[in-house]
């Protein structure tokens, strides 16, 4: 019976891999006009159906609630008409964007008389695994539409009946406005096996994206035998420099802790410079823990801030998505940098300076895709870059690294024109 069962699952996944495949031949040469079309009636579908779609989100957040997932998660897991208007206008910025698709990149003429050209393609089909935030849904499949890829969605338990009334939603927008249908597809299984067959799926699927926590990066990475591009725990820093503007300093802690913990972008330690502690720590330590925050500190912290409890090993190392953060005072720049090296996630890390070569030296020693000079890291995002939304934030260093957009959904291809030319 079991085995049964979990052969029905993989001929599902299949059947919709086989769908995608079709569909992403035919994505690959729609217009933009097209494409820009299909986005819009997205759009609006989701404003016209999203009592439809809240009644679905409440049943995924009562779920939530008997599960006593933390509060972080629930924010994330949150439809209302507000959040489903901004979701909305996403999809018209991607569609205001330009398209990538056929893009030439580069194009020279060799002495033979051949004219070599590199021009952007679309990578085919792209399937999503990720946990509770049924925004990634619309997102993701708003940028794979207008890169001209399928996209089929693998979304946490959690949230399926969020997703799949979003799926549903923009599917049938975008087919009867000329997509070819199988371009935006959601795996209904909730199952390991459903996953596990999604991440094997090399014949119809051509690269995989997770994103999440953690053990989901980590789980995907190991088990997956189609191509990932991995996407970001975000372990992110915030170092305030013995030359940095306090107030500015606290104001960009405040806003990288506490904006909107529960995402990748938000600061989970941060470093003092000794200089500076004892002016900075008690006032930002004070203004922290009224506003909910639980810090982790080392000894030195622990005697500015007594409510702060004792910083382990593993405080360094963790990815809170919650109002928690880690505190350690640092004796130096160079400490500062060396701790972010051994510790980060290569995600976003911040400098709180006034000192433009402490700056200099921040942004070219620290390994991370995105590095910020007296501002905050809650801006590593594909819409706060001017890029429209993105798919995720890539921390690895090939094919993308950073806001995954439009540009980074493709891949390229050569096209040589000749006059008859053969190789002697």
């Amino acid at each position: 019976m079991v085995e049964e069962k979990v052969n029905t699952v993989q001929s599902e996944v299949k059947e919709l891999g086989k769908k995608a495949k079709e569909a992403a031949l035919k994505l690959a040469t729609l217009s933009t006009e097209v494409k820009n079309k299909a986005l819009l009636a997205m759009a609006q579908a989701l404003i016209e159906k999203k009592d439809y779609i809240i009644e679905e989100n409440q049943k995924d957040l009562a779920e939530g609630e008997k599960q006593n997932i933390s509060a972080a998660l629930m924010d994330r897991l949150l439809l209302n008409e507000n959040r489903i208007k901004e979701i909305s206008e996403g999809l018209k910025e991607i569609a205001a964007l330009p398209d990538p698709v056929g893009e030439i990149i580069a194009g020279w003429k060799r002495p033979n008389g051949l004219l070599i050209t590199k021009v952007r393609v679309p990578i085919g089909v792209i399937a999503i695994i990720y946990e509770a935030r049924p925004n990634v849904t619309v997102d993701a499949a708003g940028l794979c539409l207008k890169s001209g890829n399928a996209v089929i969605l693998r979304g946490s338990s959690i949230a399926i009946n969020s997703n799949l009334a979003l799926t549903k939603t923009i599917s049938e927008a975008a087919t009867f406005h000329g997509i070819p249908e199988g371009a935006i597809q959601s795996v209904r299984s909730t199952s390991r096996e459903a996953a596990q067959e999604l991440m094997r799926l090399n014949e119809y699927v051509d690269a995989l994206i997770p994103r999440g926590g953690e053990s989901l990066i980590k789980s995907v990475i190991e088990n997956s035998t189609v191509p990932v591009i991995e996407t970001g725990v975000g372990n992110c820093h915030v170092y305030v420099d013995k030359k940095a503007d306090l107030e500015m300093a606290k104001r960009i802690v405040i806003n990288a802790k506490c904006q909107r913990p529960g995402v990748c972008n938000a600061a989970e330690t941060l470093l003092v410079h000794q200089e500076v502690v004892k002016d900075f720590l008690p006032v930002v330590g004070k203004e922290l823990i009224d506003k909910g925050v639980t810090l982790f500190g080392c000894s030195k912290t622990l005697s500015l801030i007594p409510e702060a409890k004792e910083a382990t090993e593993e405080d360094w190392r963790t990815e809170y998505l919650d109002l928690k953060l880690a505190v350690k005072v640092v004796e130096s720049l160079e400490e500062a940098i060396d701790h972010i090296n051994t510790y980060g996630t290569k995600h976003s890390e911040a400098i709180i300076t006034e000192d433009y070569f402490a700056a200099k030296k921040f942004t070219e020693e620290v390994d991370a895709a995105a590095l910020f000079v007296n501002a905050s890291t809650r801006f590593t995002d594909g819409g706060q870059f001017g890029m429209g939304a993105e798919i995720g934030i890539s921390t690895q260093k090939l094919h993308a690294r950073g806001p995954m957009a439009l540009p980074e959904l493709t891949t390229t291809k050569f096209i040589v024109y000749g006059t008859g030319q053969i190789r002697t």
